[in-house]
C-alpha cells in the first residue's frame, strides 16, 4: 500500500493497494488524510480485495461511491465483496461496458478458467461530466482503446490523473483483447491525455505512478 498526499489547496490523499495475482492498482481515495466518519471513494476493486476494504474499515471511512475505469475482472473481481460490507455504495461506470459485468467472455474472467460476474453499476459516466469528493471536482474523460468503456479521472488543480489500463510507466495498455484497438487507444493517449500539464502525476491500473511529461518524453509505445 502506498499512501500520497497531493499538492493542492485542498489535498487528496491516495491509498494505492496492489491486489491480487494481477497486482491492479485499486485505490482509495479522501480528501485529506483518512479520518474516521470521512467520505471516500474506491476507484477499482480487483482480485482479493480485502486489504483495501480492511483499510476503509479499520479508518472508518465511509465509501460514498465506486467508480470503475473499466470492466475488465481485475478491476471488478471484488465488487460483490465490497457490496457485502457497504451494500449502500453505488457503482459508477462508463455505459459501455454495462454488459461485461455479467459476461465472463469479455470481463476476461472467462479466459481465467473463471466466471466473475459483477453488481450492476447505479450509474453511468462520459466525457466531460464531473463528480465531487467533497471540495474535490473530477473530471471524466472517455479513454477507450484498451477497452471501448475506459475513462480516466482528473484532477487539474492538483496535477493528478487515474488513468485505469490507458497508460502505464514506459507502457500502454494492451489492444489484443475483444473492443481493443491500438488507433484508438493512440489517440485518447494523445488527445486526452497527453493534452494535461506535464507535471500530472498519473495512477495507472499497474505499477507505479508516473507523470504526463515523463511519458510524452519516453513511452516508446505513444509518441508525440
Amino acid at each position: 500500500m502506498t499512501n500520497t498526499p497531493a499538492n493542492s489547496a485542498v489535498k487528496p490523499c491516495i491509498q494505492v493497494f496492489a491486489l491480487g495475482d494481477f497486482q491492479t492498482n485499486c485505490m482509495i481515495l479522501t480528501q485529506g488524510e483518512p479520518e474516521p466518519g470521512k467520505l471516500c471513494w474506491i476507484i477499482d476493486c480487483g482480485y482479493q480485495p480485502e486489504p483495501l476494504l480492511d483499510a476503509i474499515e479499520e479508518q472508518g471511512l465511509i465509501p460514498e461511491k465506486i467508480i470503475l475505469t473499466h470492466a475488465h475482472a481485475d478491476h471488478i473481481a471484488g465488487l460483490l465483496e465490497a457490496r457485502s460490507r457497504f451494500p449502500d455504495v453505488p457503482i459508477l461506470m462508463h455505459q459501455a461496458e454495462e454488459s461485461w459485468m455479467n459476461d465472463p467472455m469479455l470481463n476476461l474472467s472467462a479466459a481465467l478458467g473463471l466466471s466473475i460476474t459483477a453488481p450492476a453499476p447505479e450509474s453511468f459516466l462520459d466525457e466531460g461530466d464531473t463528480v465531487s469528493l467533497g471540495e474535490l471536482e473530477f473530471r471524466i474523460v472517455h479513454t477507450p482503446g484498451h477497452s471501448p468503456g475506459s475513462i480516466s479521472l482528473i484532477h487539474e488543480p492538483s496535477k493528478l490523473a487515474f488513468v485505469g489500463d490507458t497508460l502505464f510507466a514506459g507502457s500502454i495498455g494492451r489492444t489484443d483483447f475483444p473492443g481493443s484497438s491500438f488507433e484508438t487507444l493512440e489517440n485518447s493517449i494523445k488527445t486526452k491525455l497527453y493534452v494535461l500539464d506535464p507535471e500530472t502525476v498519473c495512477f495507472p491500473g499497474h505499477g507505479p505512478a508516473t507523470t504526463i511529461g515523463q511519458e510524452m518524453n519516453s513511452n516508446p509505445f505513444v509518441k508525440m
